[in-house]
């Protein structure tokens, strides 16, 4: 059995740069619509494994709300990402516009680690 990560956001195509860009990932599959202007889906892969999928979301969603709110609906929980600069470098990329919920800061369980919903509405936990 395996279990595959999906998001939904506005913006897909921006998105996926976003995290290719936060998570050193890249696209290994693409489907976009006629006109090209969103994902119906797009799958990102680092070092070879399926990481995360996207699809452009069909309903609004107040993104603005959510931040205000730090509304934390589910959480991905990216870890083992190797160094502190490798997670800084993913805490600047996905707090650009977002929301911080937890600074960068140090847990029993992780020397490194920090929570933000990015500008697409997905919130994120991410550690070394």
């Amino acid at each position: 059995m395996k279990n595959y990560t999906q998001v939904y956001v506005k913006n897909s195509l921006e998105a996926a740069k976003t995290y290719c860009k936060a998570f050193g990932a890249e696209i290994t599959l693409e489907m976009k619509n006629a006109a090209g202007t969103e994902f119906e889906h797009c799958e990102l892969s680092v070092n070879g494994e399926g990481f995360l999928a996207i699809g452009e979301a069909k309903n609004p969603c107040d993104i603005d709300f959510v931040h205000k709110m730090k509304w934390e609906t589910m959480t991905f929980n990216v870890f083992e990402m190797g160094s502190e600069e490798i997670v800084k470098r993913a805490f600047d990329v996905l707090s650009d516009g977002g929301a911080v919920i937890d600074e960068i800061h140090e847990l029993p369980w992780s020397k490194c680690c920090a929570t933000v919903i990015d500008k697409y509405g997905v919130c994120w936990w991410i550690a070394i």
